[in-house]
């Protein structure tokens, strides 16, 4: 295994840093014993609790990381939901993770392709490891920040099967193994955000080159450029946008068996916990500009992942509607659809944008509650607000965007949102 260190048990060598001393004991039993034993984590609440705990005689080291591990569980369930409270973390981890819904797409895809063993690649805490063993395949999930491995042992510690290792994922042998999960480092030697995958850690090199001989999926950032999506080897791969309650989260790169036949970009609109996916087989638009024409009696906004993957045009064809500007994601249309891709609102007005003019007309019919939504326009929102100074019962939808090359605005109502199926 190239030196790798097989963690058997979720357990940190070594410790010097406070915080990490902190997480290595409560990797022990009594650790853990303490940790889900303490009371609903309540920030107010968290010193008192603490100085108690230190009172009765448990470690200073031990109560630190109970604590944090009690708050970062209480982050953990807009993530994770209840199995957060099963779970161990750290912070960086955490904001890192693929949270459960989406996690377990991928594993479905894995299961569908008929993938028995799965390489986790950068496993991070184990949030896509779990999700693979939790659908009974089995799993190898490899980091090479220690820590990091040591609370994904005891993230999968419910699961024999699956086994966790400390090494770089470069040097992982993917003996036995029979597809891969890659979730590369996306951030830079400062921490900087790294939105090419050519430069991620490990970059996206790596993953084509594995592609050659195993099926793999790679999470990568949302803006992914278009021209970066492989063409081969392993066949064609499928790039996925995922939102999730209106957040774009993360697009993925499939290879081989795991990507669609015939598809090459897809987006997944999750929302209340279902999913609706629209794929470049539906837009006809795909390799022509969708039609652009006036404002019509309703208006969609589609979804930021159906955006990022240049899908906008499905929403179109669906809709049989139009952009109303060439360069912008907006869609008009004559009649009203429920689309789970994409929102949609009533058009009462539209009207050149001028704050004088647009403070009277919104007077005029008593808006007092205004969400404000832009593109293509550089107003900012929370200034325009407070310049406009409105009064009045009435709730309405701003948007400032362009028309047909014009800044415009548009007073519209919002129309209530499906539930995707």
């Amino acid at each position: 295994m190239g030196g790798a260190r097989v963690v058997r048990r979720a357990t940190i060598r070594g410790v010097e840093d406070p915080a990490v001393a902190g997480l290595a004991a409560v990797l022990a039993p009594e650790g853990l014993a303490l940790l889900d034993a303490l009371p609903p984590y309540e920030e107010a609440a968290g010193l008192a609790l603490g100085a108690r705990l230190r009172a009765e005689g448990h470690d200073p080291a031990l109560v630190a990381g109970a604590l944090t591990q009690s708050r970062l569980r209480a982050r953990a369930v807009a993530k994770f939901g209840p199995f957060a409270d099963d779970m161990l973390f750290t912070a960086a981890g955490l904001e890192q993770a693929t949270r459960l819904e989406v996690a377990a797409r991928h594993a479905r895809r894995f299961a569908a392709a008929d993938v028995r063993r799965v390489a986790d690649l950068g496993c991070g805490i184990g949030g896509d490891a779990l999700a693979l063993a939790g659908l009974g395949l089995g799993v190898l999930a490899v980091d090479r920040d220690e820590p990091t491995a040591a609370v994904a042992a005891a993230n999968l510690r419910r699961f024999p099967a699956a086994a966790v290792r400390c090494e770089d994922v470069v040097a992982t042998d993917l003996t036995g193994v029979d597809g891969v999960w890659l979730d590369p480092a996306r951030r830079d030697a400062a921490g900087r955000r790294v939105l090419d995958p050519r430069r991620a850690s490990p970059p996206l090199s790596f993953a084509v080159d594995l592609a050659e001989r195993l099926p793999v999926g790679v999470k990568t950032a949302p803006g992914i450029d278009h021209d970066l999506v492989p063409t081969g080897p392993g066949g064609a791969w499928e790039c996925q946008w995922t939102s999730v309650d209106g957040d774009v989260v993360e697009a993925a790169l499939w290879s081989g068996p795991l990507a669609r036949p015939g598809v090459r970009r897809s987006a997944v609109v999750v929302r209340g916990g279902a999913a609706a996916v629209v794929d470049d087989a539906a837009d006809p638009f795909a390799a022509t500009a969708p039609p652009v024409g006036p404002v019509g009696g309703f208006l969609y906004e589609p979804d930021g992942a159906v955006v990022r993957a240049g899908l906008v045009g499905a929403v179109v064809a669906a809709l049989d509607g139009r952009l109303v500007d060439p360069s912008i994601a907006y869609v008009t249309a004559d009649r009203h659809l429920e689309l789970p891709s994409a929102t949609g609102y009533v058009v009462d007005e539209v009207m050149p944008f001028g704050l004088k003019p647009l403070r009277a007309r919104l007077r005029e019919r008593g808006v007092g509650r205004l969400t404000i939504k832009k593109r293509g326009t550089a107003v900012e929102p929370e200034e325009l607000r407070r310049r406009l100074r409105l009064e009045g019962p009435e709730e309405a939808v701003l948007v400032l965007t362009r028309v047909a090359g014009r800044q415009s605005a548009l007073i519209c109502r919002a129309l209530p949102r499906p539930i995707a199926v």
